[in-house]
Parts: structure tokens; C-alpha cells; sequence
């Protein structure tokens, strides 16, 4: 699965509106992964997971820096994550089904945030560009 030309355009025209508002889009997702899914906590022992704390809100910036990182490379996704990929799957040991999760709680937090922008083509757009990503950070439990 890749994305085709206009896919690429609609992911980088959102990502300019999300970029300026990251980290607390970052913060907002966690907090929406968290709640949802409180399996995910498992792997912030060490962690304020209280909404607005100072460690979720830098995690939340590492994560949508992550995904700013996979927008800016859009075209060589795989080259661009094997350091994150290979963090995640070897050190961190993260069950990849949580990519999935945070993939959709960062679609819902998009959502809510850009109701006037987050149209069913942007959407769409936005799924599969996060399923490729999930999909790229899986590779190396493969």
C-alpha cells in the first residue's frame, strides 16, 4: 500500500495546520490513548499520566515530531523510522498493536481539533498514511 500524489498533497496541507499546535496535539492524543485504551499505560510506569502533566506533554511532542518526521519524508518512510522502528521493537519492546490504537486516537484528536478540515477525502488520506506509518514501525517484529 502506498499513497498516491494526492494523498501526499492532502497529509502535507493538514500537517501545516497541525504543526504549529503539536505538542498539544501530541498531549491530547496520549491523553485520548490512555483513557481508551488504559493497556497502553503499561509502558509509562515512570510517568505522570495525569492530563496537562509536564511528561505527558513531552512524550506527546516526541510522538507528533515522529509523525512530522514521517510527513517530511513521506516518499522514503522506511529509511526515515528504522531508528524508531528498531527503538521501539527491540528496546522498548511496545506491542505493535498499539501503533494502531495511537493511530486512531491521533485521528480523533485531528478530527475534533479541524472539524472544518477533516473532511471524508482528508480523513481517508489521513488513515492510510497513519497505517502505512503503524505499519513501517511493525516491520521489525517480522
Amino acid at each position: 500500500m502506498s499513497l498516491i500524489n494526492s494523498e501526499r498533497a492532502i497529509v502535507k496541507s493538514i500537517w501545516d495546520k497541525i504543526s504549529s499546535q503539536a505538542d498539544a496535539i501530541g498531549a491530547e492524543t496520549l491523553e485520548r490513548l490512555f483513557c481508551s485504551y488504559p493497556q497502553t499505560k503499561t509502558y509509562f510506569p515512570h510517568f505522570d499520566l495525569h492530563p496537562g502533566s509536564p511528561q505527558l506533554r513531552a512524550h506527546g511532542a516526541k510522538v507528533l515530531a515522529a509523525v512530522g518526521e514521517a510527513v517530511q519524508h513521506i516518499d522514503r518512510m522506511p529509511s526515515a523510522l528504522t531508528k524508531l522502528s528498531e527503538l521501539h521493537a527491540y528496546i522498548l519492546r511496545v506491542d505493535p498493536a498499539n501503533f494502531k490504537l495511537l493511530s486512531h486516537c491521533l485521528l480523533v484528536t485531528l478530527a475534533a481539533r479541524f472539524p472544518a478540515d477533516f473532511s471524508a477525502e482528508v480523513h481517508a488520506a489521513w488513515d492510510k498514511f497513519m497505517s502505512i506509518l503503524s505499519s513501517i514501525l511493525t516491520e521489525k517484529y517480522r
